[in-house]
């Protein structure tokens, strides 16, 4: 009987494993057939093969160039964000400062509370202000600010794993702190820095509402933004343009996701490889 009962049970955790995983696997299906079905569909179904979609998207004058800003836009951020988070982390991490950790989760809170939505207007008089309206710069600027408080909580965790003998033995040796940080602490906090490079370039690749806000001219304006356009002449969603660029539009981070997943993945921790 109880044999009877766990055969059950694994029957019915497996089906509903199974319908799970089919509920969440649908939208993916879609991505996949849709771009290359000749009349797409809402719904998932085996496509009427065809590249003529592929041809239609090349011919729209903002699609190619808008993957192009959001390039721009995913690197500026990107770059900014890992360099002031790693000089953050290691200033927060080794230097004694009273009320640190509170500092800290502060801005960590208001970061989270304080989303672009709520801070949208200030935000905009800011840029106009600073003379930012329709820069490529001011947008940078904006999600760099947003997204700096979670960068340096994550960072600071990896950098204070980071064993001062490492440090104490290259100051011995007269090494600078710029140097201590770029020769001996980066190398051992790499995943933190690649874990924080995919982040930040995922939030910037799929942000809507900055780019649209402070980006008047479409040839500037990223693929997010750019997407929300495919409508046809009837006020329609084209279905064939849209998922044709949604297929381009989310290869580049998921491949960039796949290859640090594969260089670093949890197979390092404090520099020491499991």
């Amino acid at each position: 009987m109880s044999s009877v009962r766990e055969m059950l049970r694994r029957i019915g955790l497996a089906t509903f494993i199974s319908v799970v995983l089919g509920f969440f696997s649908l939208p993916l299906l879609w991505l996949a057939f849709a771009p290359f079905d000749s009349e797409p569909q809402i719904s998932a179904s085996l496509p009427d093969f065809t590249l003529h979609n592929f041809q239609v998207l090349l011919d729209n004058p903002y699609a190619l160039a808008s993957l192009r800003n959001s390039v721009i836009l995913a690197a500026g951020a990107a770059a900014l964000v890992v360099t002031c988070a790693a000089l953050a982390a290691y200033a927060l991490s080794r230097v004694r400062i009273p009320g640190r950790d509170v500092l800290l989760y502060v801005l960590l809170l208001l970061s989270s509370i304080i989303t672009g939505t709520a801070a949208m207007v200030p935000i905009f008089l800011l840029a106009f202000n600073l003379n930012l309206i329709d820069s490529h710069l001011g947008v940078i600027l904006v999600l760099t600010g947003g997204l700096l408080p979670a960068a340096i909580f994550v960072l600071k965790d990896f950098t204070d794993a980071t064993p001062t003998s490492y440090e104490e033995a290259a100051r011995v040796f007269g090494a600078t702190p710029l140097q201590t940080l770029r020769h001996v602490v980066v190398p051992v906090i790499r995943p933190g820095l690649a874990t924080v490079t995919v982040w930040t370039v995922a939030q910037v690749w799929g942000d809507f509402l900055m780019p649209f806000l402070l980006l008047r001219d479409p040839d500037k304006a990223p693929a997010s933004v750019i997407m929300y356009t495919f409508y046809t002449e009837g006020g329609q969603p084209d279905l064939a343009l849209i998922s044709t660029f949604s297929l381009l539009y989310s290869l580049p981070v998921v491949g960039m996701y796949l290859f640090v997943s594969r260089r670093y993945g949890f197979r390092f921790h404090g520099g020491i490889k499991r």
